[in-house]
């Protein structure tokens, strides 16, 4: 019986590991103790829609995109990065200034594309 649950266990973490679910939505923590924040960009999405930040934190994103080629502009965060079909790239920002702020794909995507944005939450 427990060689069973075992597998299971092993086969679920298997699956939920290549459907891309995970238990822990929490931010990573970078090797040089940077807090690390993943954004998935997929037609006409981003994942997480919204992420807090703190004023004067510098945190490195990594922006993934699961399909074509997205954008993420956020002018007040000067945030302007291109994130190429099926890739990962790694942005650092420092927020200077407390608000809510609204990020846009800034790359043509699709039909959704004009619907496809998220919220910066920039905390004092």
């Amino acid at each position: 019986m427990r060689s069973k649950i075992a597998t299971l266990v092993i086969l679920f973490s298997a699956v939920a590991g290549i459907a891309g679910f995970s238990t822990h939505r929490e931010p990573a923590q970078a090797a040089d103790g940077m807090r690390t924040i993943n954004i998935t960009a997929k037609r006409f999405s981003f994942d997480p829609a919204e992420v807090t930040l703190k004023k004067g934190e510098t945190v490195k994103l990594v922006l993934k995109s699961e399909d074509v080629t997205h954008g993420i502009f956020v002018r007040p965060l000067k945030l302007d990065q291109d994130i190429p079909a099926g890739k990962s790239v790694e942005v650092t920002i420092t927020p200077q200034t407390a608000g809510k702020f609204t990020a846009i794909c800034d790359h043509f995507c699709g039909v959704g594309h004009g619907n496809m944005k998220m919220t910066f939450v920039v905390q004092e």
